[in-house]
Formats: structure tokens, sequence, C-alpha cells
């Protein structure tokens, strides 16, 4: 505000248009507004200020209403986004860990020219799960599984009395099966995998707490039923990723060091490769025993009843405070530039 009261003050300095005989309209006090030779004073600034602005009273409220107004229809048109999300902890590679670091540290060498990982490390098995559930080869196969290409594109609200997801239907035939959308190249009429992918890489928020190491994810979408089921469904998968993953890893490690047992004339590498093959065993035998193979669920995503956005009286503020001030900032400018 000092800024702005500065700048009337040198405009009326040095401002060659400034006549006497300019007026401010209507209850504006003339007097105030007279050229003289002394420079305004911070005070007589302010009042010039108010007086303007208590002058155009009626434009600043009339657009400040309009805009509220505007802000109103804006926050209604937009649907209701539920948020659905689930608390995760990193599954600890117990079990093999201990012996897998013991011959880590005698035969790590070996191991690694056998292609053979002995780090047991489920700290790194967490966070290449958290990379791998953001990867677009990943998501592109989950949702092919599970036929989400319909509602992540063509979906555009959720009813809640018939509970049932509203698909556009400038987009997709429902009564079909048929994409009927019109849209630019390079996008095609039937949106590709690249396109589904992106539209549930905006739906997706994945985090980890760095002090704690517990994993936060959720899903927001315009049912909360879905967002839910997705959520589910994702946390089932990366699970089974990995799981599959290490199987067979450890499969062929036994295959490598079982082929390799024949050609192995001294007794002692053979019970080197012997302890090798019982710790891929073991991590075998986990991987078949574990359903929640590196993520385990603590907090279990359910149906959120509350939903996350839009939040519509921010909307409806800020859209009333903004219509004021470019209202007062008009009426300022226009006086002045007169």
């Amino acid at each position: 505000m000092e800024l702005f009261f500065e700048i009337i003050s040198k405009y009326h300095q040095y401002n060659p248009h400034n006549e006497s005989t300019r007026t401010v309209p209507n209850t504006l006090d003339t007097q105030a507004m007279k050229k003289t030779s002394q420079p305004l004073s911070k005070y007589d600034e302010e009042e010039i200020l108010w007086r303007i602005i208590w002058a155009k009273k009626l434009t600043i409220i009339i657009v400040s209403f309009l805009f509220a107004v505007a802000s109103i229809f804006f926050a209604l048109s937009k649907p209701d986004i539920y948020r659905a999300t689930t608390l995760l902890s990193p599954v600890s590679s117990d079990g093999g860990a201990g012996g897998l670091s013991a011959l880590a540290g005698q035969f790590g060498g070996l191991a690694s020219m056998a292609g053979i990982n002995l780090s047991g490390g489920g700290a790194d098995n967490t966070a290449l799960a958290l990379q791998i559930i953001r990867s677009r080869s990943f998501l592109e196969k989950f949702i092919i599984k599970h036929d989400l290409r319909v509602p992540l594109i063509a979906a555009e609200k959720w009813n809640i009395s018939s509970n049932k997801l509203v698909l556009n239907t400038e987009v997709y035939d429902e009564s079909n099966n048929k994409w009927i959308r019109q849209v630019k190249p390079p996008k095609e009429q039937v949106p590709s995998d690249w396109e589904a992918y992106t539209a549930f890489l905006e739906l997706l928020t994945v985090s980890q707490d760095e002090k704690t190491s517990m994993v936060t994810i959720a899903i927001e979408f315009y049912s909360p039923e879905l967002a839910k089921q997705w959520l589910s469904w994702l946390v089932a998968d990366i699970n089974e990723f990995m799981k599959i993953q290490d199987q067979k890893e450890a499969e062929a490690s036994i295959e490598y060091l079982n082929e390799q047992l024949s050609n192995i004339k001294l007794a002692s590498m053979k019970t080197v490769f012997y302890q090798l093959i019982e710790e891929q065993t073991k991590n075998m035998m986990l991987a078949h025993v574990r359903d929640e193979y590196v993520l385990k669920t603590i907090d279990p995503a359910q149906v959120p009843e509350i939903k996350a956005k839009p939040k519509r009286a921010l909307i409806v503020i800020v859209g009333t405070l903004l219509g004021g001030f470019l209202s007062v900032l008009f009426v300022l400018v226009r006086y002045y530039i007169k």
C-alpha cells in the first residue's frame, strides 16, 4: 500500500497533465485535488485514494458480485472427486536375510559373477517397487488387465443416487461399447496405452516417509468405490509382480549353480555352491508363501465418504476477493490515466 501511495505522490508531482481544474467525481473534495507547489502528503494521498474508491463503490460492488456469482457456477460445475488411501509398511526380508548377509561377506564376488544377488535388502526392494508402481510398462499392463481405459478417459462424474459412473456420451457410446470421440492427430479415436497411462498417473500419488519408511498410496477419482477398488488391485499387483520377478531370479540362479556343480572338483567349492543354492531356495519359499511380498498393508483402503475436491467454498471466496481487487484496481487506474 505504501508503494502505491508513493506512486500516486510522484504522479501528482511530475505529471504535466495534472491540472488544478481536475476534480474527483461525485463527492470528492475538489480542494484536495488542486495542484500545489508542494507534493501531496501521505495523509492527503490516503484520503484521495479512499475517496476515489468510495465514489466508485457501486462499480466495485457490482463487479465483485458478478465474480462471486461466476465463482459459484464454476464451483458447482466441477464434479466431486474422492480420495482413497492406504498405508503400507516395507516387508523385511526375515528368514533368508541373515544367511544371505553372511554369504555376501564371504562369497559376494563369486555370487556376483554368477549373477546372484546376496544383499537380501528389503529396503532396496521397496524403493524398486515404488518406482515400478509408477512406471509406464507396469501401469499399462495394469490398465489392460483390469479394463480401466473407458472409466479413465470417458468418465465425467459419479451419480451418487444410482451409484454409477456417468460417461461422456460424446466420447464413448456405452450401448454399443464403441469410442466415438473426435480428436486431433496424433491422438486417435480409440485412446492409446500412453494416453490411458498418463490419465491414471494423474490420479495416483505415492509417497514414503523418510523417518518411518511407511508408504502411502492414494488414488483420486469420481467414484469412491472405484478409487478404493483400483487402489486394492494396485497394491496386490505390485506385490505379485515383485514376487514373480524374485522367483524367476531365484530359479535362474539355482539352475546356473546346479550346472556349475558338475564342473567343480574341489569339495570346499561345492560346499559354497550348496550354500548358495540353499539360500536361493529359501528365497523361492518366501516368495511362494507371502502374498504381501514387498509391501504389507497396515491401513487398508476404504471407500471414502467425504469428497476431497473441489473446495467450493474456497473457490467462491477467492473468486469474490479477486473480483474486488480487480475492480478497485480498474477504478484507480482508470481515474489516474484520465
